[in-house]
């Protein structure tokens, strides 16, 4: 059937800001499905308060809503705007709970809106414990044992009919808000509470714990004609007990049965089918008894999830772009296959190759934090990799983590703790995988860790074959490594670094030469969705060590441009938000534009919005051996922030050209000191400091400039390790802290100006003039981190003397350090005294805001004046701001209950939504305000 005719424009309601449990995934589907509605003629509108996301930039939908997500905002966009349907399945459980706030208070009806992709009905069916249940039961699908509790005395008859041990699911919660196993009675009271409160019903559902069960996902899509396709099995090498988004995940399914694969297969069918009538998007989660693969059902997703982001990635199939034609009448067999372009979209992907999610935790900014992983997501991010083998992707991912690893272990990072190896394994956390891995190298039996841990068999056996494998290397020097054995070590994931460490007295460098001298490349490899069965079009590559090469080099010139990893607290989905516009800048100006990330969540990683997309980690090795491949004009580091930056000085070093601000200046402004000494020589005001290599260097410089001193290291992202110490022995445990954890870093120790205001600017600098994009006022003092704080644009209350002096100084400092692109400067503002705190020559997590604010495409400018291509006087700058924005973080506390929610100088934000005001006597600024002057009064 072809696309209903009677809808002409679409209505896609968003995520809102990023909280753990709903990441950037919904900017990629959001982004997906819009571009894909306009494509069919649709004019496309979008609410959502995420300022920092793709889905709200004007090159994906035709009218954007910056808006609280409230029904207040639908019916304001309804009045407004002729809409004939709403999409509510690309936005998180977010939408999915306003479309049934917005259905119940009869505004769909009352504007005769269609609400598309999913039914009403279905959502009460899933997202209610008990009607899910009872459903299952119906269909003839298995559940736990289970009951419904509305009270605290229902929970407690229930669990005394269930035993221990159990779990408790609130309803309509996002990422297990609330929810728990309980494994003693002495604690049921205390979960059954928590639980009863997390709920918006009120309800939970009292469930049997299937520990150690095997978990897997399916990720599904239906047509209007009932066709139903499995895009993608998603297996969890971490048993039942532990959230899906904090789980090691692989695809395809590494030890399924065929037999339970097509039972599983056809029970996710069966579930689809009795949800309602409508067409889109589905995940299925199973639990799998593995002593008799007796399966049952734990949920399921009548929208796209944070799996089908990864599942689209995974398999190369865009799962949101095919929901949104599917949730306007269209069949799958109507549909083109994007890859081949010859077949449809009625079709199931096939791999031959292998996809490892790892999530990234940030434990390190919750202080006390309970880091045991359960049922409640505390993830913040995640990377994904590809491989030709289970081993190989595993590898690729510890690689793409960011947290130093090299690989799995032998990186001399490996802990020899027996003790604290055993409890991890019983008692998992963001190490366990790592600890698995030691627990082999002290000898500790399979069988043992397998009782420890209940990860199956399979996926232990591979991580114990590198064991045995780096017992043999040992026996070598890098001179007579066998070729075959050492093609073997590259094959199975090591780096180059791993393995210069496990044969100890030689240098990454010196292995990588050695290898290329024995003929050992990266090749790379297409996922063309369907095994090389059909001829595939698509410029999505991941590497592998073989013979054939798939990556056909162009004759063009090239760009690459380097993401910023997996999200994480500090640097998330702004700096995505950036190299997507980066990416669009360099084509329009006639570059192939390459991107290099690891992030599954991200539109920078769909496979059509770069020229050529590198799925590869951000990691010294593999970007080394695509520059080497594709050999570019350039490299774009200013966009993906620290991960992207931590790059440039051995990319400069092997003589790469950075676009944009040079190394040196780059080093200069994170150079903590050298920076200071560069404020002195340009008369530029800045608080007294002194630079530490030790705690009694630490003491003397804080003694010297005067307490209360600000304690921070060189070249870290989100505040990382900054604190506010008032006397000496705090002083030393603080520095101390830091070494022990950033080992030969610099500590800078500045004299705080407490009850000081705080303000930034952002501005774009191409070698000669100095545009300021905009500056901001925070509602915070100085002392708490810019992300955690509200941000006004423009100033309200900055004298026109000091916003002069802000300008004066970000104009100096752009010159001085010969930005290239865009500079960030962060200031203290006391007695009408500017001081200028921090330096930051790329892109920052406010360009986005202030993008959106004024309506200006100031990534895509400041891309084309570091390419050379334009001068700031090409452009014609006109700003939209009627009023003020104001920029707010949002927190995940509710994840960490334990945890201190004091704000400080290391940030703690998860995310931020914008919200529009049109003077200073708006209510909601007004409270911001009386904030501001108690923070100021209280210092």
């Amino acid at each position: 059937m072809p696309r209903n005719t009677s809808i002409n424009s679409v209505l896609i309601i968003g995520s809102g800001p990023i909280v753990i449990g709903q990441a950037c995934e919904f900017d990629y589907s959001g982004s997906q499905a819009a571009l894909s509605l306009k494509e069919e003629g649709i004019s496309v509108s979008i609410i959502n308060s995420n300022p920092a996301t793709i889905m709200t930039d004007n090159v994906v939908a035709d009218h954007v809503y910056l808006l609280p997500l409230t029904v207040e905002s639908i019916e304001q966009i309804l009045q407004e705007r002729q809409i004939d349907a709403v999409l509510p399945t690309m936005g998180g459980q977010t939408a999915l709970n306003l479309c049934i706030e917005a259905s119940n208070r009869g505004i769909w009806d009352k504007y005769n809106v269609k609400v598309i992709g999913v039914d009403v009905a279905a959502i009460e069916k899933t997202e209610n414990r008990e009607e899910f249940r009872q459903l299952m039961i119906d269909i003839g699908v298995g559940v736990a044992t289970s009951k419904i509790a509305n009270s605290f005395l229902e929970g407690k008859e229930a669990a005394q009919i269930i035993g221990f041990p159990l779990v408790i699911r609130p309803s309509y919660t996002l990422a297990g808000t609330g929810g728990g196993f309980v494994h003693k009675k002495e604690d049921f009271d205390a979960a059954l509470n928590r639980g009863l409160h997390a709920s918006p019903t009120h309800e939970v559902l009292v469930e049997q714990a299937v520990l150690g069960w095997k978990e897997f996902e399916l990720e599904l899509l239906r047509d209007t004609n009932d066709n139903v396709i499995i895009i993608c099995t998603i297996e969890n090498f971490d048993p039942m007990g532990i959230h899906t988004g904090d789980s090691i995940t692989v695809a395809p399914g590494m030890t399924l049965s065929d037999k339970c694969y097509q039972d599983m297969r056809n029970q996710a069918i069966k579930m689809m089918r009795s949800i309602g009538n409508f067409a889109g998007g589905c995940n299925v989660q199973f639990s799998v008894n593995p002593e008799n693969e007796e399966i049952i059902a734990i949920e399921i997703n009548p929208r796209v999830s944070r799996s089908s982001a990864l599942a689209s990635k995974a398999t190369g199939y865009p799962i949101a772009k095919i929901a949104a034609k599917l949730a306007i009448g269209y069949n799958l067999d109507e549909l083109q296959n994007q890859i081949t372009k010859t077949t449809s979209a009625y079709f199931e992907p096939t791999l031959d190759y292998v996809i490892v999610k790892v999530p990234r935790f940030n434990f390190d900014k919750f202080k006390g934090a309970n880091k045991e992983l359960g049922l409640q997501m505390k993830a913040v991010g995640e990377v994904m990799s590809i491989g030709r083998t289970f081993i190989e992707a595993l590898q690729k991912a510890a690689q793409s983590l960011e947290t130093g690893r090299a690989g799995l272990g032998a990186d001399g990072r490996q802990s020899r703790n027996l003790e604290e190896i055993m409890h991890s394994l019983e008692h998992p956390s963001a190490d366990r995988l790592f600890h698995i891995k030691d627990a082999f190298e002290l000898g500790v039996p399979l069988e043992s860790i397998r009782k420890a841990t209940l990860i199956d068999k399979w996926f232990l056996v591979q991580i114990q074959e590198l064991v045995q494998l780096e017992g043999e290397l040992r026996r070598y020097q890098l001179s007579n490594i066998p070729r075959d054995f050492f093609m073997t070590l590259k094959q199975k994931g090591y780096s180059d670094y791993q393995i210069a460490w496990l044969l100890g007295n030689t240098t990454e460098d010196e292995v990588y030469a050695r290898r290329k001298e024995l003929g050992i490349n990266r090749v790379y490899k297409m996922v063309d969705t369907c095994a090389a069965e059909f001829p595939a079009h698509t410029p999505y590559y991941y590497s592998t060590f073989e013979d054939e090469n798939e990556s056909v080099v162009s004759d063009r010139k090239k760009i690459i441009v380097l993401g910023s990893g997996p999200n994480r607290i500090g640097q998330g989905i702004e700096f995505d938000y950036s190299c997507v516009h980066g990416l669009l800048a360099a084509k329009e100006c006639g570059y192939e534009a390459i991107m290099v990330n690891c992030n599954p969540e991200t539109v920078s990683t769909d496979f059509n919005m770069a020229d050529k997309l590198y799925f590869e980690p951000v990691f010294w090795e593999h970007v080394r051996e695509i520059i080497e491949l594709e050999k570019p004009e350039g490299v774009i580091v200013q966009l993906g922030g620290q991960t992207a930056l931590k790059m440039a000085e051995r990319l400069e070093a092997l003589g790469v050209k950075i676009i944009g601000t040079s190394f040196a200046n780059m080093d200069l402004a994170e150079d903590r000191g050298s920076f200071s000494d560069l404020l002195k020589e340009l008369d530029i005001p800045y608080p007294k400091y002194g630079v530490a290599t030790s705690a009694e260097e630490a003491i003397k410089v804080a003694n010297e400039v005067g307490y209360p001193v600000l304690v921070r290291p060189s070249y870290v992202l989100g505040g990382q390790g900054m604190s506010i110490v008032i006397n000496d022995e705090d002083l030393e445990k603080a520095v101390v802290n830091l070494l022990k954890n950033l080992p030969g870093n610099h500590i800078l120790i500045d004299h705080f100006l407490d009850r000081a205001e705080e303000a930034e600017s952002d501005s774009i600098c191409d070698g000669e003039d100095v545009h300021i994009i905009g500056m901001m006022e925070h509602i915070e003092p100085a002392g708490i981190h810019s992300g955690d704080s509200s941000a006004v644009l423009p100033p309200f209350s900055l004298s026109e003397n000091v916003q002069q002096k802000m300008e004066e100084y970000s104009i100096k400092l752009a010159k001085a350090l010969n930005v290239l692109g865009l500079l960030n400067i962060q200031f203290a503002i006391k007695d009408e005294n500017v001081y200028v705190i921090e330096a930051n020559p790329r892109a920052s997590r406010t360009v986005p805001f202030i993008a959106k604010a004024y309506d200006v495409p100031y990534i895509n400018i400041a891309t084309k004046v570091m390419l050379g291509e334009n001068k700031l006087k090409d452009f014609t700058i006109v700003r939209k701001l009627e009023g003020y924005a104001i920029k707010e973080p949002v927190f995940s506390f509710s994840k960490f209950p334990e945890v201190d929610k004091q704000l400080g100088p290391e940030m703690k934000s998860t995310g931020e939504a914008i919200r529009f005001i049109k003077d200073l006597n708006d209510p909601h600024f007004r409270e911001l305000y009386s904030k501001k002057s108690m923070f100021l009064n209280a210092q």
